[in-house]
């Protein structure tokens, strides 16, 4: 009698859908749901549909409950480091062997100094070495570009003054500009300083008053702006001086006040900070801003 072996049954393989994966890692870095949703365009009550689909599958609890806050439990904590290489590897077989691939975008955002600056010859470059890349640009102040990159609304981020430790990113010191008075010179003159300004938060705002009240000097605010260009025009149209750097004044083809008759303002730093495991092309367009910046 022949000897007939059944098989054994053997287990299935589950799979993990890359889709959770990267909303999972959305969520961690963006610190809760309702953050996520504004980096990867899904409502809230699909990310936690998703996010239970994934404790499902693997048939573990991901994430707990402390009062309002969204915690990683053990297993999540150690699922966020193989989920970023997972989708790292996904990413680089879709970009190295897809057809008619299209990248994600690059959000980079910098202050108004730069945008007027060297922003054109770095897209010019950028579009030589990446012509396929598409990338969307955000002008705005240094706080705000910095609070849209917490949220994981920007890549990278070309600031000024203003940088501080950020989880799962990277900071340089990529410039030093002297802060400057810009306008017309005679009004610089007069025993009562008329000045534009930006409203606060602003460095060259603190700079410029700091400095003032320091030498006693007598000055009053005449125009106060959230926008670079109504102060741009206030400067133009002689309503009073005002701060800012020497790439601002050059790109706006404003005078700047070298006669003394005003105190000294410092130095600011340019910063770029840029989000760790970007793509080589968002890597290159950092390179490309540090060295316009250097140059």
């Amino acid at each position: 009698m022949s000897d007939l072996r059944i098989p054994l049954p053997q287990r299935m393989a589950r799979n993990v859908p890359t889709e959770l994966l990267r909303s999972f890692v959305a969520i961690v870095e963006a610190g809760s749901m309702a953050q996520a949703t504004e980096t990867i365009f899904l409502t809230q009550s699909a990310l936690s549909l998703q996010m239970k689909r994934l404790e499902d599958t693997l048939q573990q609890k991901l994430f707990r409950k402390d009062g309002r806050r969204l915690l990683l439990t053990p297993v999540g904590e150690e699922l966020v480091t193989y989920a970023r290489q997972i989708l790292a590897l996904n990413d680089q077989i879709v970009q190295t062997l897809g057809q008619d691939f299209d990248p994600d975008p690059i959000a980079v955002g910098m202050v108004q100094d730069f945008a007027d600056t060297i922003l054109p010859d770095v897209l010019g470059e950028f579009r030589l070495s990446h012509p396929r890349s598409r990338l969307v640009v955000r002008v705005g102040g240094s706080a705000e570009l910095l609070d849209m990159f917490d949220r994981s609304r920007l890549d990278l981020v070309l600031c000024l003054g203003q940088h501080g430790d950020r989880p799962g990113a990277s900071w340089s010191v990529v410039g030093h500009d002297r802060m400057t008075w810009i306008g017309d010179p005679a009004i610089a003159e007069r025993e009562e300083v008329p000045l534009v300004l930006l409203e606060p938060p602003c460095r060259f705002r603190d700079a410029a008053l700091r400095v003032l009240t320091k030498k006693r000097r007598d000055y009053r605010l005449v125009l106060e702006t959230p926008n670079l260009p109504a102060l741009r025009a206030g400067v133009r149209g002689g309503m009073g001086i005002s701060c800012r750097t020497r790439h601002f004044a050059i790109a706006e083809g404003l005078p700047v006040i070298t006669s003394g008759s005003l105190p000294e303002v410092p130095e600011i730093e340019t910063i770029l900070v840029q989000r760790n495991g970007l793509s080589d092309a968002a890597k290159d367009l950092g390179d490309l801003l540090r060295k316009a910046m250097s140059g």
